[in-house]
C-alpha cells in the first residue's frame, strides 16, 4: 500500500488521551463542545439543541456532523425537539455548503449504535458529506487513500463565512 503523509494527524492522534481525560463518562463530542475552544475543534456552529463540528478525519472537504448535547445512542431516545433540531440543522448544513463549497449533491445519514460501524457509538450524530459529480478518486478505490484539496483550516474558515452569509438573524436556533 502506498502512503501519503499527512502529518497534521499525529497532532491530533497524540493529544486524545488529554481530550479523553476531561469529564468521565463522557464521549468526546461532549468533551470538544464543553472546552469552548470552538475554532481548535472544528465546532462551526452551536444551536440551542444541536451543534455542528467538522469531521476531523472527513470524507470529503466540508463533511459535517451535527451532534446533540444530550449523549444518546439511539434515535428514539431523544425528544421530538432535538430529532426536529436535527432535521432543520441538515437543511442548515446543505446551505451553508452549498454556499461555501457549491457541491453537487449530499450524503446524509447517521450509524447508529455498536452494530453500524459507528466511530462514536455512545454519541449519535449525522454525517452531512458534500459530494461532486465525477470526484469518484481512484484513490480511495486503488490505494486506500483519500486526498482532500484544502486543509481543515481552510475549510474552517469558508463555512464560517458561508453561515454568516447564509444565516439570517431572525432564524431560530434548532
Amino acid at each position: 500500500m502506498q502512503r501519503m503523509w499527512s502529518p497534521w494527524r499525529s497532532e491530533y492522534v497524540e493529544s486524545a488521551a488529554q481530550r479523553s481525560t476531561g469529564d468521565a463518562g463522557h464521549s468526546l463530542f461532549t468533551h470538544l463542545e464543553q472546552e469552548g475552544n470552538d475554532e481548535e475543534n472544528l465546532i462551526v456552529w452551536r444551536g440551542e439543541r444541536v451543534f455542528v463540528i467538522m469531521n476531523r478525519y472527513p470524507y470529503n472537504n466540508g463533511h459535517l456532523l451535527i451532534v446533540p448535547y444530550h449523549e444518546v445512542q439511539a434515535y428514539d431516545a431523544l425528544t421530538p425537539e432535538e430529532q426536529m433540531a436535527i432535521a432543520r440543522t441538515i437543511d442548515r448544513c446543505m446551505r451553508w455548503l452549498r454556499h461555501a463549497l457549491d457541491p453537487d449533491g449530499f450524503n446524509v445519514g447517521m450509524n447508529l449504535e455498536d452494530g453500524s460501524g459507528a466511530g462514536l457509538p455512545e454519541h449519535l450524530h449525522v454525517h452531512v458529506v458534500p459530494r461532486w459529480s465525477g470526484d469518484t478518486n481512484f484513490m480511495t478505490t486503488t490505494h486506500e487513500t483519500r486526498v482532500l484539496p484544502e486543509s481543515l483550516a481552510a475549510t474552517y474558515e469558508r463555512l464560517q463565512n458561508a453561515i454568516e452569509a447564509v444565516e439570517d438573524a431572525s432564524t431560530p436556533s434548532p
